[in-house]
Formats: structure tokens, C-alpha cells, sequence
């Protein structure tokens, strides 16, 4: 099912507000991060005139031409992101799986596609894809930071009295933020959109004041300016980009939100608003030190005139925190698509919005996210600092995904590989480039969000590792439909006149839970239901390919329900659906639904390390509660315990 087509402009107005918040605040420390701290530049006209070039091909080239061009192709089913990239470039055969069986009762929510893992190549792919949505995460908690400190800190180009309160400032609006996330964005989100064209439109108009006081400045137009000045500062200038780099942070998002407002309104609000904004900004700041180099200090706020450096502030600080929702609930996104392809624990996601299914919460993430956002205040107390752990996490998330794209190009659009080698190529170089050059952050602070990435990533390999060896040994327990049917006609259990829907991992084998059940109590409901949760690797299964069901004997059916990693799983609603195929399990509320309550204990297993294994079941044990992730009703759950050695 594709993305549904929305009116252009509106879906613009609203891109605006979601997609580019975080590119769009970059004027507030980019430009003046190359020039200000230790090893920066001293404010020359060469030296002006070559950053400058060097952000308009920056952004011309990673943003315009890579992202908005290329990078936008590669849509699955009109969504985007790194985890739909990742999909993407795994091959063609059955990708991904998230089924429901004894471990996923016992809070092992599991990706059962092992065969696939095994393959080599498919799990380099897979590897790839969860560190680059991992180092997101980093992204996510750095962002909020330098964005609201960058704002706050324009006072200090008014008064200096204030500035002891910048930090306790930032961290109140940093707490109201968070503290707002569980009411959702969608009454708010509707003033994104104008909120944000404010922003572009005064940044822009600034920009062009300064421009008119000394239009020079549009020579750094000519690509030329910026190779002189790599020719004249040498390492220095390679430095710098790591800083320049700055301008295009936020790129990721044009792609990961493409499937929330399609491509053109993305396209359109670059193109016709957010790019000429931006530059028209940072060309009027550059102008500003060539006229003034003591503006160097804050050349964002310096563009102003004295009397509206308060409202400008004040609009910062909108602008900031709206670039800080809009991460914040990517993140959100991301962890519901993780955890519904089984590479994290089941987490406790609410929907906020009636309306927009993508609208969710998820307050483990939320305060988590805020906890680190706090340290990093805390511990670097100026955007300044910031800028130096800023970088790291974008620019390899940036590689893995040229590398992932050049994977689908050839295996998906069958491109020819002597074509695409060099088509993307290009934006490699470029992305390695800039890689390069945030290296020497890590010492600086850049450390923060790789270690962040490397953590999660972690975690969700563990997961994923651990479900599979979980699933595998529940495998080799569990026995055949047609073994049990034999068993059945040898002990011939009483029928109960009551529906009873099993949760099993697959479309063989029977569920520990309902073999307990009958070897312990001799009965056997009719109707039954051995009910499997299929999640493919689209992120949308319409609903008319939602059910499959197979009958095993008389009153015993199977049905696997296929969902995309969007969608979150219901399972009334497919019982429900069930009812219109020809299957009537009866009323919803006499259906008793078994789950199998999995106790895991650490063993000798060799499949694992064992601290490892010691993970694993730490995040097993506290994974959500299974009867609402999967909208069942609490007094309809029956749980039999199994123990289970790792």
C-alpha cells in the first residue's frame, strides 16, 4: 500500500516544520563554529569567501543532489529511512519475520528469519542498517542540546548579565519538551509549518541586509574560492570541514520523513524556501565579517538590528525546540520499527493521534533520550563545545547509506555496475570526506554519540541473536501438527465448546502452551486457533493480504496475519477479519487467549557468550507486557510457564 497522495502545499507547509527544523537552525552555530575556538580561522576575505563556497556545494551536492535526487528513489512502498534502505538492499526472499511464539510471550519479540542471517552477505546488510539507525539515537540526544544552547545564547550579544543562566535556561525548555512529548505532536504540529516559514523568512531577510552592505560576498559562489582555500590552509582547511558539515546535519531526515509528506512537498520546501534561505543567511553572516570581524563572536544575532535581537531569540528558541521535537519523534519511529522487526525488545508504544497511525510515544525512549541530553548540557555547557562532538554519528550514517543505496541500485533497479560505481562513488568520496574530517572530534567529544551507536547496535544484535537461538531450541521441543493429531487419537481428549487462540512462531509445529494444556488437562477447545504474526519487510500490508488461513482439523485452523514494519499488531481486529473469511472463532469476549510465559535461565549453550546471554535475558525480563502490546484483553490472557536454558 503505498503512501496516499496529499495536496502539494499543505504537505509542504508541513514538511517545513517536521522535516527541516534541524537543517533549518544550523545558521545558528555553523557558520560561526568554523571561526571561533581553538585551531579555527582567522577572518580573512579568503578564508570568508572559501566556507562559504564550501556549505553552498556542500549543500548542493549531499542535499540536493544525493539525498533529494538519489536517495529518494529508494522508497519502500513510499517510505523511507534507514531501516526501510536496509530492507531494501537485503534480497528478494522472505527478509524479515517477527512472529509470536512461546519466547515472544516471554517478552522475546523475535525475528525469525534465521536462514537468512546465516547468509553472509545479508548480514553485513542487516549490520549496516542497525548501526547507521543506532548512531541516529546519538544524533537524537546531541540535537535537542546544541539547538536550544545556540538559541539561549543570543543573549549574551545584548547583555552579558545572563549569561550564568543560560545553561539552567536551556535545561527548563529541554524538560518542558520532553515532559509535552506524551500529549503528541498532532495539535502542535499544526503550527510547525508557519512557525518555521517565520524563521526562513527572517533568517533570510537578514541575510540579505548584510548582502546588500557588501555583495562581494557572492563571489564564494564560484567552487574555485573553495579550492583555494584547501590550497592555502592545508590541514587546517580539512579541519574545517568536519565543521562546515554542520550545514547539511538533518539530510537523513528529508529521507526518513518522506513517507509521512512524499517527495515533492519535501523537494518543494527545499527548493523553494529552506535552500535559498539558508544560503541567502549564511552569505549575509560571511558579509558581515568582511565588514565587521568582530562580529565574529555571534554573527547570527550581529545580523540583526539592536532593537530585535529579544524577538529574534525568542523565535531561535521556537525554532529550536520544534527542530528538537521533530528528532525526538523520529526516534520514536524508529524504535517502533525496530521493535515490530524484532531487533529490540517489546517497549511500551502509545499512539497519540487517532487520525495519524505514525504518531507514537514511547516513554522508556523519551527519558532515556532526556537523560542524556541533560549530560551533555551539563558536561559541555556551550553550543561551542557541542559543535565538537556534533558530526560523528551523520557522517557515518551518511556512508552506510550511499553504501546501502549503491546495494539496492544494482540488486533492485538492476543498474549497471560500471554506472553506478561512479554515480555513487561521488557522493562516497564527499561522505568519507567529511567522515574524515570529524575523526579528530572524538577526542573532543564525538566519542559520545559512536559509543551511543555502537551501544545500541549492541543491544539489537544481541536481540536479534538471542531470539533466534531461543526460537531454535523451542523448535527442537515442540512436535508437529500431525504428531499431536496421532497423540490426540490415542488419549482422545474431551472437546470444550469454547474458542481458544494460541500464539505460535510458525506455520509447522504446535506451541508448547497447547501442548501442555492437553497432555495436563486431556481437553481440547474447538474451535482453535494457532495464530502467527508475520511482519514483512514493506513497511504496509493492505488489508485485503492481511490473513491466511489453513485448516488443520475439524474446529483446528492455522492463520498467519502479515503486517508491514509499520504497523503495529492487533489481534482482535484479526479475529475479526477471520469471521469475514469464512471463520468464526465466535464472540471476542469469550475468546481465551494462551501465551506461553517463558523463564529463561542462563546455561551453557555455546551459541553465545554467556554475558552476553546474561543481556539477552536482562532485556527479556523487561520487555513489555505482551497483552498490550498486542491490544489483548488482560482477562482474556491464560500464561503457562516454560523454563527454557540458554
Amino acid at each position: 500500500m503505498n503512501t496516499p497522495t496529499k495536496p502539494v502545499l499543505p504537505a509542504t507547509i508541513a514538511a517545513l516544520g517536521i522535516v527541516y527544523g534541524d537543517i533549518g537552525t544550523s545558521p545558528l552555530y555553523a557558520f560561526r563554529a568554523c571561526f571561533v575556538g581553538a585551531g579555527r580561522l582567522a577572518v580573512s576575505e579568503a578564508n570568508v569567501l572559501g566556507v562559504l563556497s564550501l556549505i553552498l556545494w556542500s549543500l548542493l551536492l549531499v542535499v540536493s543532489l544525493k539525498y533529494l535526487a538519489f536517495v529518494m528513489r529508494a522508497d519502500n512502498q513510499g517510505e523511507g529511512g534507514i531501516l526501510a534502505l536496509m530492507s531494501l538492499a537485503i534480497p528478494r526472499r522472505r527478509q524479515s519475520r517477527q512472529n509470536l511464539d512461546e519466547s515472544e510471550s516471554a517478552t522475546v519479540h523475535t525475528l525469525a528469519s534465521s536462514a537468512t542471517h546465516r547468509k553472509s552477505k545479508t548480514s553485513v546488510i542487516i549490520l549496516l542498517g542497525l548501526f547507521g539507525a543506532s548512531l541516529l539515537y546519538g544524533d537524537g540526544i546531541i540535537t535537542p542540546a546544541i539547538s536550544v544552547l545556540s538559541a539561549i545564547e543570543g543573549v549574551h550579544v545584548a547583555t552579558n548579565a545572563f549569561d550564568h543562566l543560560v545553561v539552567p535556561t536551556s535545561l527548563v525548555i529541554l524538560f518542558a519538551l520532553f515532559w509535552f512529548q506524551k500529549r503528541g505532536t498532532a495539535n502542535i504540529g499544526r503550527l510547525f509549518g508557519p512557525a518555521m516559514i517565520i524563521w526562513f523568512a527572517v533568517i533570510g531577510v537578514l541575510g540579505v541586509a548584510a548582502i546588500v552592505i557588501y555583495p562581494g560576498v557572492l563571489a564564494a559562489a564560484n567552487p574555485i574560492q573553495a579550492l583555494q582555500f584547501f590550497s592555502a590552509n592545508g590541514f587546517t582547511a580539512f579541519t574545517i570541514l568536519g565543521v562546515v558539515f554542520l550545514v547539511v546535519t538533518g539530510g537523513e531526515a528529508l529521507y526518513a520523513d518522506m513517507g509521512h509528506f512524499g517527495k515533492r512537498p519535501i523537494r518543494f520546501a527545499w527548493f523553494l524556501v529552506v535552500l535559498p534561505s539558508l544560503l541567502l543567511n549564511y552569505y549575509g553572516q560571511g558579509a558581515l565579517l568582511l565588514t565587521d570581524a568582530s562580529a565574529v563572536s555571534n554573527p547570527f544575532y550581529r545580523l540583526a538590528p539592536s532593537w530585535a535581537l529579544i524577538p529574534l531569540v525568542l523565535l531561535a528558541t521556537i525554532a529550536t525546540v520544534i527542530a528538537s521535537q521533530a528528532i525526538i519523534s523520529g526516534a520514536f519511529s524508529l524504535t517502533s520499527q525496530a521493535v515490530h522487526l524484532g531487533f529490540l525488545p517489546r517497549v511500551s508504544i502509545l499512539h497519540t493521534s487517532k487520525d495519524q497511525q505514525g504518531q507514537v510515544y514511547v516513554p522508556v525512549v523519551n527519558w532515556l533520550m532526556f537523560a542524556g541530553v541533560v549530560a551533555l548540557v551539563l558536561a559541555f555547557r556551550t553550543s561551542d563545545h557541542l559543535a565538537a562532538a556534533y558530526g560523528m554519528a551523520v557522517t557515518t550514517t551518511m556512508v552506510i547509506t550511499t553504501v546501502l543505496l549503491y546495494i539496492v541500485a544494482v540488486n533492485r533497479w538492476s543498474w549497471n555496475r560500471w554506472f553506478a560505481m561512479p554515480m555513487l562513488g561521488l557522493f562516497l568520496c564527499i561522505d568519507v570526506a567529511f567522515f574524515a574530517a570529524n575523526v579528530p572530534k572524538i577526542l573532543d567529544g564525538g566519542w559520545f554519540p559512536l559509543l551511543v551507536g555502537v551501544g545500541l547496535c549492541f543491544v539489537m544484535t544481541t536481540w536479534s541473536r538471542g531470539s533466534d537461538l531461543v526460537l531454535g531450541l523451542l523448535r527442537q521441543r515442540s512436535i508437529s501438527a500431525c504428531d499431536l493429531i496421532d497423540e490426540m487419537k490415542t488419549t482422545l481428549p474431551r472437546r470444550i465448546k469454547a474458542t481458544a487462540i494460541y500464539l505460535t512462531s510458525g506455520d509447522e509445529g504446535v506451541p508448547m502452551a497447547m501442548i501442555h494444556n492437553i497432555r495436563h488437562h486431556h481437553a481440547m477447545h474447538d474451535p482453535v486457533g494457532l495464530l502467527t504474526i508475520e511482519v514483512e519487510s514493506r513497511p504496509w500490508v493492505p488489508l485485503e493480504k492481511r490473513i491466511e488461513i489453513v485448516r488443520i482439523d475439524s474446529g483446528w485452523y492455522r492463520v498467519v496475519a502479515h503486517y508491514g514494519f509499520k504497523q503495529r499488531p492487533n489481534l482482535p481486529s484479526v479475529i475479526e477479519q477471520c469471521r469475514q473469511q469464512g471463520v468464526d472463532f465466535g464472540e471476542l469476549a469469550a475468546i481465551t487467549y494462551y501465551l506461553s510465559r517463558l523463564t529463561l535461565d542462563v546455561g551453557n549453550q555455546s551459541a553465545m557468550r554467556r554475558w552476553r546471554k546474561m543481556l539477552f535475558v536482562a532485556l527479556a525480563r523487561n520487555a513489555d507486557d505482551p497483552s498490550r502490546y498486542f491490544h489483548l484483553p488482560p482477562e482474556q490472557v491464560v500464561e503457562i510457564g516454560t523454563r527454557l536454558e540458554i
